[in-house]
């Protein structure tokens, strides 16, 4: 492909566009869709070739990350703002008949810059809701609680992360202890596939149902909407927090926490986010707490459990479930409403996460390396999160959707870094920084894979691209396993033999996307199904006979991870997720930010065309309601 079309809400991703030929391709692809009836009408409202006055506005709009809003940035050639479904199924058909590279963005943020609908309903006598890709973790939290005081959904911590990039890469928050991820609790899709077509579970089959549900973003397809299983929760939860700072020796309070944390009651949550306070200068380290359940037994819960805390009556608060998820996103105001903001309470600056997961407790030594390296001078905003798991995480099979971290972990590791100045000395130390880190904790946590969170997607473990054959970069089967394995452990195999089936020409991709081994080596498709027209489909759901290369399904990034977003997610390379970044102060410190079968040839020379970051492309932006 030789242009990039993304289809995204928050987080833009940092690819070229290339110098020669631009203005004929962005006509032949605006030609194309105005040659749609379903796009034509609203054309000048749905589509921004790059020397449009609004082009700015609407690129930066969504932007959570400041790594990706440089003046050296490379910006997309095209946006494109679809009003219905329709217009997603030509922009897809037009992108792949002119040679366009897709990108999606679902409404969140994605935190490697890689990626609005938003309508939402919601059924409680069913306990199920129907939620557009473009929605964000907050609006589906504030109609949910706005529906009922006894159904929940277990998305994301912070509310500016997209549901479409979080549900792709898996998506937790604090109820994953509870009820697991919002991942696990998808009953149904809408999905426009490669050849334009709107396609749902029955259509898809059970293999691809299966990949889109925490295998990644912008890999398999355009996830229009979801269905949820909603979860049942008591009138009453309770929360709490208690704080420890280096004054205090909190190395004692991680070692107990350790030893406990994914062993208490399903209902019980203590999450742990490490932040350099300031006035005076210190690691604070805040123990944030969500029983689903009343204080009194919360109380009578955490006392016999963990009573070094020292947690008293005063500090505990009982609320609604909905209620809770705005005092752990840290936004600002009281009412529901204020969870619907997509402003997240962090500014826009410039960050980086990693991740990881940790399988036996860390020695006090090496916490005390940790918490002297987040005191390291000239760093700004360092934090290191905490999540523990087991509980309902360790309940669910591994293998029961992609994302495969459940039981035997004790925990994830969360690590972010702010900064603030625009400077390539200040941004180099804080890389530099948060990777030292990683290097340091490498003996510490999982290995054989080193596991991670796609919707805290990290480019510095792998990517699907080999620079070295510049504009027309390769990847293989080998190469993409690399980073695979350590999102999705076992489960990669079975993701690349499903997106080989059903995207056999890899057109949903970027530079980590699960790779199709259906192209040679000179991006020729193996297969005998190629794409045979250069026009869009008039608005009727099935697209036509316009594409031969069935893509069946897929996801938003944010966000997450990927949206983490969660973007994150759930985006997803931007802001998760989780997930792009995590934005959301929480109590002292951040919130989260996330088929058919065949034969998978492994050998190490089937490679994948794979769009470079020199190529040019499109973004195409869900917006409110269709706007």
């Amino acid at each position: 492909m030789s242009l990039l079309l993304i289809l995204s809400l928050v987080f833009l991703l940092s690819w070229n566009v290339a110098a020669a030929g631009d203005d004929d391709q962005q006509k032949a692809f605006v030609q194309c869709l105005s040659n749609s009836t379903s796009v034509a009408s609203n054309i000048s409202n749905i589509v921004y070739p790059s020397d449009n006055p609004s082009f700015s506005s609407i690129l930066e709009f969504s932007i959570r990350n400041r790594r990706f809003d440089t003046p050296t940035t490379p910006k997309p050639l095209v946006i494109v703002t679809p009003h219905n479904v329709s217009h997603i199924q030509s922009t897809v058909l037009c992108a792949q008949s002119h040679n366009l590279q897709l990108r999606v963005r679902s409404g969140g943020h994605d935190y490697e810059g890689l990626s609005y609908m938003s309508n939402i309903t919601v059924d409680v006598s069913n306990r199920t809701a129907w939620v557009q890709s473009g929605a964000t973790v907050g609006q589906v939290y504030a109609q949910v609680g706005k529906s009922s005081n006894t159904l929940a959904f277990p998305a994301s911590v912070c509310n500016t992360v997209g549901i479409g990039g979080i549900v792709s890469g898996g998506g937790y928050g604090t109820l994953l202890r509870y009820a697991g991820l919002a991942a696990d609790h998808v009953a149904d899709v809408q999905v426009v596939d490669a050849r334009g077509r709107v396609r749902d579970r029955a259509s898809l089959g059970e293999d691809v149902f299966w990949a889109i549900r925490g295998g990644g973003g912008n890999t398999f397809g355009i996830v229009v909407a979801w269905k949820f299983n909603l979860v049942t929760v008591p009138e009453t939860v309770t929360m709490f927090s208690v704080t420890k700072t280096l004054e205090q020796g909190p190395t004692k309070y991680l070692a107990k926490w350790q030893k406990i944390a994914d062993t208490l009651p399903n209902e019980l949550l203590i999450r742990i986010v490490m932040y350099k306070a300031v006035n005076p200068v210190t690691i604070a380290v805040v123990f944030n707490c969500l029983y689903v359940g009343s204080k009194d037994k919360a109380l009578s819960l955490i006392q016999e459990s963990f009573p070094e805390l020292g947690v008293t009556p005063e500090v505990m608060f009982e609320m609604t479930w909905a209620q809770s998820t705005i005092q752990f996103a840290g936004v600002n105001g009281t009412t529901l409403d204020s969870l619907e903001s997509r402003t997240p309470v962090k500014d826009v600056i410039y960050f980086k996460a990693k991740s990881d997961y940790v399988t036996k407790p860390i020695p006090d030594s090496a916490m005390d390396g940790l918490l002297k390296m987040m005191m390291q001078d000239g760093i700004e905003q360092p934090y290191v999160i905490f999540t523990p798991y087991g509980g309902k995480m360790a309940e669910i099979a591994s293998n029961s959707i992609p994302f495969p971290h459940r039981e035997g972990n004790l925990f994830k590791i969360q690590y972010l870094v702010y900064w603030k100045e625009d400077s390539e000395e200040v941004s180099n130390a804080h890389m530099k920084w948060i990777r030292d880190v990683y290097d340091y904790m490498g003996s510490y946590v999982s290995s054989n894979p080193r596991a991670a969170y796609i919707n805290y997607r990290d480019l510095d473990i792998g990517e699907n691209m080999n620079s070295s054959t510049g504009g027309n970069g390769t990847t293989a089967y080998q190469q993409a396993k690399v980073w695979g394995v350590k999102y999705f452990k076992g489960n990669f195999e079975r993701l690349v033999k499903i997106k080989t089936a059903f995207d056999p020409t890899n057109f949903f991709s970027n530079e980590q996307s699960i790779p199709s081994l259906g192209v040679g080596k000179e991006g020729q498709t193996t297969s005998s199904n190629s794409s045979s027209s250069a026009s869009a489909p008039s608005g009727d759901s099935d697209g036509g006979n316009n594409a031969g290369n069935e893509t069946q399904s897929g996801d938003n990034n944010a966000g997450n991870g990927t949206q983490s977003g969660d973007v994150g997610q759930g985006d997803n390379n931007t802001t998760n997720n989780n997930n792009d970044n995590n934005n959301g102060t929480q109590i002292g410190g951040v919130g989260q930010g996330d088929n058919g079968n065949s034969t998978t040839q492994t050998s190490a020379s089937v490679v994948v065309r794979y769009g470079p970051r020199s190529y040019y492309y499109l973004v195409l932006l869900f917006l409110v309601l269709f706007i």
